[in-house]
C-alpha cells in the first residue's frame, strides 16, 4: 500500500447491502476498496496503516439535514464551532444549516455571505446551507438557489423569532411554491396550521398535557393537507420537516399515490420519547410540534419501518438555560413561553438506536434513516452517507453494545440542555473520521463549506 494509504478493518462494517467483516481502504480522503475482512494485510506488508477496530462497529457519518446553528447572531445560543464538534462526537459528518435564528437569516444571498464567511475557519465537520422562504423574498430564491443552497424553508405558522416571518396566507404559500417549481428547489415546510393552533386551548403552566392540547394533532395534518394542495397546483418538491403526529401519514401516502412529488422526515425525540413520561415542569422537553404519546410514537416507527420517512435527523434547535426557564436554572418551567426546541445533535444516533434496537431494527437499518436517506435528499448520494468507493471517508467508530450516561459536561453543545439527561443510552461513538482524517474536537478544524450541485 502507498504511504498514504490507511485501511480500517472491523468484524461489523455497514454496508449499503448490509453489515458484513471488512477492510475499508481509504486513500486521499476517499473510500478507494471495501476488501474481505483482512485481505489488505495477506501481502504480509507492516500493520502499521491498519487500524482493527474488532468488534466494534464501522458505520459512515450521519448526515443530518436540520441543524439550527443560529451563527451569525444568537452565538449565545450555539455556534459553527460548537455545533460541528458536537456533531463530530455524535457520530455526525454531515450538517445542514437552516436559515433561521442566526441575525441575518439566510432569506437574501446577503444573508447567505455573512454565514459562509463567519463559518469558515469554524467547522470540524463539513456543513451546507439551507435557505428560506419568506413573503416578500421570492425574487431573491433564484439568487440563492444559483448560490448553491439545498432548498427553501418555510413555516406555516409563526417561527418564533420575528425576522422570519411565516407565510400566513394562500397566497404566500403559492408564489413561494411556484417560484421553486419554476427553478427546480426544494421546499421544506415546517406545517402547523395557525388557525388550529389560535382555536386550541392555550393554558399557561408546568403542566405538559396543558402544552400538548394546546399543539393538537390536527394542526399537523391541516398543515400538510393545504401544502399538499399547494404543491398539487404548482408541481413543487416538497418536503415535511419534523412530522411528530401520525396523523398525517395517510395524507402523505395519499399525495404520493397521487404523484405528488412529497417527502418527509422525523426525529430522534418523537421517536425515542413520549408525552407520558415528560414531567411537568421540565421545558427541556419542549419542541413545536410536541412530543406525543406512545401509541402515535408506535405508528412513526411502524412508517418509519415501512419506508415513509425519507429521513431520521435532528431538527437541533438550542437555546440559552433562561429561554428554556429551567426549573433548575431559577426558571418558571412554564411550557407555554419556554422556548421550543431539543437540543440532541450530539445525541440523535444513541438514542435512535437504543429503542431502533429494543424494537428490533438493525445498524444498517439506522445508517439507512440517518446516513444515506438524509444524503439524498440534499442530493448528496455519491458522497456523502455511505461506505462504498468513490465516497468521502466520513466514519464513525461505533460501539453498539456501550453504554452512554448523558451528562451535561460531556457534551459539546453550547449550552448542555437535553432531555435525555440522567439517562443512558445504548451504544457509544468512539472516533469519527472525516475524508479519512480523525476527527479532534481539540484540534484543528478541517470540515469545508458544500453547496448543491449546480445544474
Amino acid at each position: 500500500m502507498p504511504i498514504d494509504d490507511a485501511v480500517i478493518r472491523s468484524r461489523r462494517v455497514v454496508l449499503p447491502a448490509g453489515e458484513r467483516p471488512a477492510d475499508v481502504l481509504l486513500r486521499a480522503g476517499k473510500i478507494e476498496l471495501v476488501a474481505p475482512y483482512g485481505a489488505l494485510s495477506a501481502d504480509g506488508r507492516p500493520a502499521a496503516g491498519i487500524t482493527d477496530l474488532g468488534d466494534t462497529a464501522l458505520l459512515p457519518g450521519l448526515v443530518d439535514t436540520h441543524v439550527h446553528v443560529n451563527e451569525p447572531g444568537r452565538t449565545d445560543w450555539e455556534g459553527f464551532a460548537s455545533a460541528t464538534r458536537a456533531a463530530a462526537a455524535g457520530g455526525v459528518t454531515t450538517v445542514v444549516d437552516m436559515p433561521l435564528n442566526s441575525v441575518p437569516p439566510t432569506t437574501t444571498v446577503e444573508g447567505l455571505d455573512a454565514k459562509r464567511k463567519t463559518a469558515d475557519g469554524q467547522l470540524w465537520v463539513d456543513l451546507g446551507f439551507w435557505g428560506g422562504a419568506v413573503p416578500g423574498n421570492t425574487d431573491q430564491l433564484e439568487l440563492l438557489h444559483r448560490e448553491g443552497v439545498f432548498g427553501f424553508k418555510s413555516f406555516l405558522a409563526p417561527s418564533g423569532v420575528d425576522e422570519f416571518p411565516h407565510l400566513a396566507t394562500p397566497a404566500d404559500l403559492e408564489s413561494a411554491l411556484a417560484e421553486q417549481a419554476r427553478i427546480g428547489a426544494l421546499a421544506i415546510i415546517h406545517a402547523e396550521d395557525p388557525a388550529v393552533l389560535a382555536a386550541a386551548p392555550q393554558v399557561p403552566g408546568t403542566h405538559y398535557r396543558d402544552f400538548l392540547a394546546s399543539r393538537p394533532d390536527d394542526a399537523e395534518a391541516a398543515a400538510v393537507a393545504a401544502l399538499l394542495a399547494a404543491a398539487r397546483r404548482t408541481g413543487a418538491r416538497v418536503h415535511v420537516l419534523h412530522v411528530s403526529s401520525a396523523a398525517v401519514l395517510p395524507l402523505l401516502r395519499q399525495a404520493r399515490a397521487d404523484g405528488v412529488a412529497v417527502t418527509a422526515e422525523t426525529c430522534p425525540h418523537y421517536l425515542t420519547l413520549a408525552a407520558e413520561e415528560v414531567p411537568d415542569g421540565d421545558t427541556a422537553f419542549k419542541c413545536c410540534p410536541p412530543i406525543r404519546d406512545e401509541s402515535n410514537r408506535d405508528l412513526l416507527w411502524q412508517a418509519l419501518a415501512d419506508g415513509e420517512f425519507a429521513a431520521v435527523v435532528s431538527d437541533h434547535s438550542p437555546s440559552t438555560p433562561d429561554l428554556k426557564l429551567l426549573r433548575r436554572h431559577g426558571g418558571s418551567g412554564d411550557f407555554a413561553a419556554a422556548w421550543g426546541g431539543i437540543a440532541s445533535l450530539q445525541l440523535g444516533l444513541p438514542a435512535v438506536w437504543t429503542e431502533a434496537r429494543r424494537r428490533g431494527h438493525t445498524l444498517a437499518d439506522v445508517v439507512r434513516w440517518m446516513s444515506a436517506g438524509p444524503a439524498a435528499l440534499v442530493g448528496l448520494t455519491g458522497t456523502k452517507g455511505a461506505i462504498a468507493p468513490g465516497y468521502d471517508a466520513d466514519l464513525v467508530a461505533f460501539d453498539p453494545d456501550g453504554e452512554l450516561a448523558v451528562r451535561a459536561e460531556r457534551l459539546h453543545h453550547k449550552n448542555p440542555v437535553t432531555p435525555y439527561a440522567g439517562r443512558t443510552l445504548t451504544g457509544v461513538v468512539h472516533r469519527t473520521w472525516l475524508r479519512g482524517r480523525p476527527v479532534d474536537p481539540d484540534g484543528a478544524p478541517h470540515g469545508r463549506r458544500l453547496a448543491r450541485q449546480l445544474g
